[in-house]
């Protein structure tokens, strides 16, 4: 409870209004997160309540700094409102990409990683060399990091397909699961190639955690952020 001796005895009034505006937080709370400034908001118009009801009447709030403040934390009452604004418009393009991904479920799609999933006896990637290699080797390494396949890469500058029918190095025929392609390339000189490396597969389903669509692809979980196209329909 604010009382007159509250007021009166501590610091002069003008200093207690500015202390509150300057949004001062011993926590960690950020000094923009809404609920601080809503706070301070409530404490401001509880402060300037006690004040104007316990000024000295020789010596009243200064009109000059009373209009600063009503404006200061009209300025904070906006940018509560506009905050409340944004996060609404971010949620309703959420839940609008959603419902855009939902037709996807059974398309296959070109996604943006190195991990594909092996079903039906394949797993598809494509790779892209930004320049000529003199070598270069695919490697295939199972969820646990183990290489178990290699093979010779082409070596033209470009993009190219790959597709793997789940066969090690052994002979073996591989589980089902996801598997992540490696591009081992060098050019001339001897210096290492970075390849960008892409992987296909078929959306089984779409699952949403806050508004966020993620694709299932074959136990692959693919944000939507990572879509690069959809492949044509079968049908």
């Amino acid at each position: 409870m604010i009382t007159s001796s509250t007021v009166t005895s501590g610091l002069p009034a003008s200093s207690t209004v500015a202390n509150t505006s300057s949004g001062i937080s011993t926590g960690s709370t950020s000094p923009t997160d809404p609920s601080l400034l809503s706070q301070n908001f409530n404490t401001f118009l509880t402060l300037l309540t006690t004040q104007l009801q316990n000024q000295d009447p020789l010596s009243p709030l200064d009109t000059n700094q009373f209009t600063q403040q009503l404006v200061s934390f009209s300025e904070v009452e906006q940018q509560i409102d506009t905050n409340n604004n944004l996060q609404t418009l971010i949620n309703l393009q959420n839940a609008s990409q959603t419902i855009s991904a939902l037709p996807l479920v059974g398309r296959t799609i070109n996604y943006s990683s190195n991990t594909a999933p092996l079903s039906g006896g394949q797993a598809s990637f494509s790779y892209t060399l930004p320049t000529n290699a003199i070598a270069a080797t695919l490697a295939v390494a199972d969820a646990n990091g183990n290489v178990v396949y290699t093979a010779p890469a082409a070596t033209a500058a470009g993009l190219h397909s790959f597709t793997w029918n789940g066969t090690t190095n052994t002979g073996a025929t591989a589980a089902n699961g996801d598997y992540s392609l490696s591009v081992l390339a060098a050019n001339s000189s001897g210096q290492p190639i970075t390849s960008t490396i892409t992987a296909f597969g078929q959306v089984d389903s779409v699952n949403v955690t806050n508004n966020v669509a993620t694709f299932d692809v074959g136990g692959v979980s693919v944000p939507m952020s990572q879509l690069l196209t959809i492949q044509p329909s079968s049908n």
